[in-house]
């Protein structure tokens, strides 16, 4: 008998051997390198860098050289074995860039009240800021999931936060797969885009807390240029 639509992958998951499932213990853990989410950092500095200074706080180059120096700190501190203090400075700096996005997305409904802004450049300000919301939150993904990416092991993924499509299946192919950036990178974006993590499974309530969260930044922006877009035909 076939399972239910309502079942799939999360009934498979379910009923795979704790064996299988278990994380490894802390001195076999070799850690996610974090090349990818610095990149990622990277970028959504440079988009702050690019957009017009009333959606910013601060100089342009603020939050690059903030995220700089984090980056600096997460190198240093990892090389050093010191777990614990990396994980803090991820998640600081991860808070600062989601207050960024948080007030820029603010700043650009303020910006649409007083309607002297051109199209073009709204549209080129909410695209930017559209963008960062999603790579926000794809780095917030990769630094909770499962402890975070220290915690995290090629080969042997144990996550109480998602469930992915590639976890449902009971072979050595899916055994040894574990999500890498890009995958947490796909789930924001669906999260943008559809509202929803499509094929992926939300386990924990403080998951669930960050895609309402992220969600509702999308909605800001798309509403902020629906209405731009009915104003113009006005």
């Amino acid at each position: 008998m076939t399972a239910r639509p309502m079942e799939g992958y999360a009934a498979v998951y379910a009923q795979t051997p704790i064996s299988k499932r278990k994380p490894v213990s802390s001195n076999q853990l070799i850690g996610m390198p974090r090349w990818s989410a610095s990149i990622a950092l990277l970028a959504i500095g440079t988009i702050y860098y690019l957009v017009s200074g009333q959606l910013r706080i601060g100089p342009p180059w603020l939050l690059l050289a903030l995220e700089a120096a984090g980056i600096v700190g997460l190198f240093i501190s990892r090389r050093l074995g010191m777990h614990i203090a990396t994980r803090r400075i991820a998640l600081v700096l991860t808070g600062v860039v989601t207050l960024a996005v948080s007030t820029s997305a603010l700043f650009l409904v303020t910006r649409l009240t007083g309607g002297k802004e051109p199209a073009t450049r709204l549209l080129r300000d909410a695209g930017l800021i559209w963008t960062f919301n999603v790579l926000v939150f794809a780095i917030w993904y990769w630094e909770i999931d499962a402890g975070g990416p220290a915690k995290r092991q090629r080969g042997h993924h144990a996550s109480s936060d998602f469930v992915f499509p590639q976890m449902a299946f009971d072979d050595n192919e899916s055994a040894r797969w574990a999500p890498d950036f890009l995958d947490y990178l796909f789930l924001a974006f669906n999260t943008s885009t559809a509202f929803s993590p499509t094929d992926t499974l939300v386990l924990s309530r403080r998951v669930k807390v960050l895609m309402m969260y992220q969600s509702l930044v999308s909605l800001v922006i798309i509403a902020v240029l629906v209405a731009r877009g009915i104003n113009t035909l006005q």
